[in-house]
């Protein structure tokens, strides 16, 4: 598979290097690594690809430099997840569209999926994690580069054939690999709520998460764990399933309270990582996760 040719910057390392290369490609901005890497693997070098998002943040809180905030307002396509995942960075999103830049939004091509609680609601904005919900990005993202000055249709309806392709491949894959787990197996509780996508495409149930929301930056009560150890000891579920780039602190409180020997497992949820870290690209990440899923509840 070829890599995604996306660049990922800091603005650290962008106002320490005294700013971008010039470059005469038409620049795509994404905000987060695991847009980069699709939007990279349909570009690849016929584009400038600058991904904002840097290997192992939180999508939640992840914010950039002003120097970068200004490339936004340069970028001949923007490209962001939506569905309120970039809460760090909707501001400059915003700026940016404003100033006249054409911004596409994965979550426009998606069938959204809800997290609800007791109290609380919202969309889930990690599509991700259902291949067949990353078909339609593909298709969507791919139109909106069609209109980008600079990129030739020819290579880039092949190298979106060529993505379609593995991301289906990748969707077979899932489906078979799960299919080994029996249905009373298929319970999840996770640090937060990320994983619905995933639950509705390969018949999963979300037994519930340690923070009861979409989003990182919300805290878990007391209440809220005493509730979600009640019904981990109910469902039996073996494993609790917390991200690799946040600490697991809380779901390590909630396996005790559940007074059960129930194991945390890392996966890469919300992030890629950098080279060789195990999750280099969205298709290894989906791999990874899918192998570490079946492992902790068989």
């Amino acid at each position: 598979m070829r890599r995604a040719a996306a660049l990922f910057v800091t603005g650290a390392l962008l106002a320490g290097c005294g700013g971008a290369a010039a470059d005469d490609r038409p620049l795509v901005v994404v905000t987060t690594n695991i847009l980069g890497d699709v939007v990279g693997e349909l570009v690849g070098e016929q584009a400038e690809v600058l991904t904002l998002m840097p290997a192992g943040a939180d999508p939640h809180s992840f914010e950039v430099s002003a120097q970068l905030a200004a490339r936004m307002r340069e970028a001949d396509l923007l490209v962001a997840n939506g569905l309120g995942l970039e809460e760090g960075v909707a501001r400059h999103v915003e700026a940016a569209r404003g100033d006249g830049v054409t911004v596409v939004e994965a979550g426009e091509f998606v069938e959204p999926v809800e997290w609800t609680t007791e109290d609380d609601s919202g969309i889930d904005p990690h599509f991700w994690t259902d291949p067949q919900q990353v078909l339609g990005v593909v298709d969507g993202v791919t139109d909106a580069l069609a209109d980008v000055d600079g990129l030739d249709d020819g290579r880039l309806a092949t190298d979106a054939d060529r993505y379609r392709g593995e991301v289906a491949g990748l969707d077979a894959e899932m489906a078979e690999r799960f299919g080994e787990l029996p249905p009373e197996r298929r319970a999840l509780v996770t640090n937060h709520h990320v994983f619905g996508y995933l639950a509705e495409r390969f018949d999963f149930t979300v037994v519930g998460a340690v923070i009861p929301s979409g989003t990182t930056l919300a805290s878990p009560s007391a209440s809220d764990l005493d509730e979600l150890a009640t019904a981990v000891r109910q469902a039996g579920v073996p494993t609790i399933f917390a991200d690799s780039s946040q600490p697991d602190r809380l779901a390590q409180v909630l396996a005790e309270q559940a007074g059960l020997d129930v194991a945390v497992v890392p996966l890469f949820t919300e992030s890629l990582t950098a080279d060789g870290g195990g999750a280099d690209t969205y298709l290894q990440m989906m791999r990874a996760n899918t192998e570490a899923i079946v492992d902790g509840l068989g």
